[in-house]
């Protein structure tokens, strides 16, 4: 199969090879017998080599077609002046002619045309036909033959620009993928750092309450590891949903996804489908937990709520864990106010400590919490950008710390 691979990848060489054997093959039949009462004579030996030296060239017109067609059309005006056919060999100078046109520029181009014109006038002339009408085919047959070639030419051009365009086309796309993965992992990093930081830090916090009170509160052990149990589950919940969107496209049913074991994958308990990603709704139930965890929160909601686009809820919902989980990890027991605003066109949600320390964080919760890696803010301004909003985030004046979050909204159908 490598001689087919070969064949294939040559067959430029071979086609043109091929080419030059049937015009000379032709050439010689039929310049045995010329027109009848021309006067010409009939091929002898110098004649077929004449004939060969004007097609055979043909084999080699693409690598020197200037060199070609100069020696075709000489041994043509030759083959003329020694009284055989012309017509017999006109073909090959053509295409020369065509080939010289299609892969030089215009004015060798111009040239060759100019050259086959007087060698046609020289064989009709030769013929002892009327001049006008030797200068007309003159004229017209070398201009049409060079025509020809500009336009195969400016083809192959086309078809070349095409075949950048093409590959460009290919290599944007190739990056614009790459960059769309690039974001969809970093979006997963933000859904799982802001998943992870906020329930391991609850469970880290309640963990270590239960160990300080285990021989001394047992009632509060046991609430404390209630609350790890349900935060664990929350969590657990929410990295099922992650793994099983990356697993799943969007038409997969959750049944295709319900065979992962250590319940990391697939449908939940019972095959029931999987709860939508959080929102603005479950914020009571955040609450609880951090509060759970030795943090106050108060949760307010002014104007009127309304459905919101699921992006927008959960950037908002993801915007609260994470001021949380920084109260916990850095101002517990600060108290936390948590503040949700329906505008207009507009949804803020302002989070809030007060920053205060009297003396019980040494008293109560001796867990120990790494320190934030800085990546929390990070996220919530990229979660804020990517919709459209503004992220405000620094110390209060009066102490503590606020994050403030406006993202632009539009009221939705229900069922939408």
């Amino acid at each position: 199969m490598r001689w087919i691979k070969r064949l294939i990848e040559r067959r430029d060489v071979w086609l043109d090879a091929v080419i030059a054997v049937a015009f000379t093959v032709v050439a010689v039949l039929l310049g045995r017998e010329p027109e009848r009462g021309s006067g010409w004579q009939a091929q002898d030996g110098l004649g077929v080599a004449l004939t060969c030296l004007v097609n055979a060239p043909l084999a080699v017109r693409r690598r020197v077609p200037l060199t070609v067609f100069l020696t075709s059309a000489a041994a043509w005006a030759l083959f003329i002046g020694l009284d055989y056919w012309p017509v017999v060999n006109s073909v090959g100078p053509f295409f020369a002619l065509y080939t010289v046109a299609a892969l030089r520029p215009l004015c060798p181009a111009l040239a060759c045309t100019v050259l086959v014109g007087v060698v046609w006038v020289f064989a009709g002339w030769r013929a002892g036909q009327a001049t006008p009408a030797v200068i007309a085919q003159a004229a017209v047959f070398p201009a049409v033959g060079c025509r020809a070639g500009i336009a195969a030419r400016i083809s192959a051009r086309r078809a070349d620009r095409l075949a950048e365009l093409t590959e460009q086309l290919r290599r944007e796309q190739r990056d614009r993928m790459r960059r769309a993965v690039a974001e969809e992992q970093r979006r997963i990093a933000r859904e799982l750092h802001d998943v992870v930081a906020h329930h391991m830090s609850v469970i880290n916090v309640q963990g270590g309450l239960a160990r300080y009170v285990f021989d001394s509160e047992p009632e509060t052990a046991r609430t404390a590891l209630r609350t790890i149990s349900e935060t664990s589950q929350e969590g657990l919940g929410e990295l099922r949903r992650m793994l099983t969107l990356l697993r799943t496209g969007p038409d997969d049913g959750a049944d295709g996804a319900g065979t992962e074991p250590d319940g990391l994958g697939g449908a939940e308990a019972g095959g029931t489908p999987y709860a939508p990603m959080p929102g603005l709704s479950r914020i009571e139930d955040m609450a609880g937990r951090v509060r759970a965890a030795g943090v106050p929160v108060t949760l307010r909601t002014e104007g009127t709520p309304r459905p919101l686009a699921p992006g927008v809820e959960l950037c908002a919902y993801r915007v609260v864990q994470e001021a949380l989980t920084n109260v916990i990890k850095h101002a517990r027991p600060a108290d936390a106010t948590v503040v949700v605003a329906y505008g207009a066109r507009e949804l803020t949600v302002t989070v809030t400590d007060d920053g205060r320390d009297d003396g019980r964080r040494e008293r109560s919760h001796p867990a120990n919490v790494p320190p934030s890696s800085g990546h929390g803010l990070i996220g919530m301004r990229e979660r804020a950008r990517l919709y459209g909003g503004t992220l405000d985030v620094g110390p209060r004046a009066d102490g503590g710390f606020r994050v403030c979050l406006t993202l632009p909204t539009a009221v939705r159908a229900a069922g939408k």
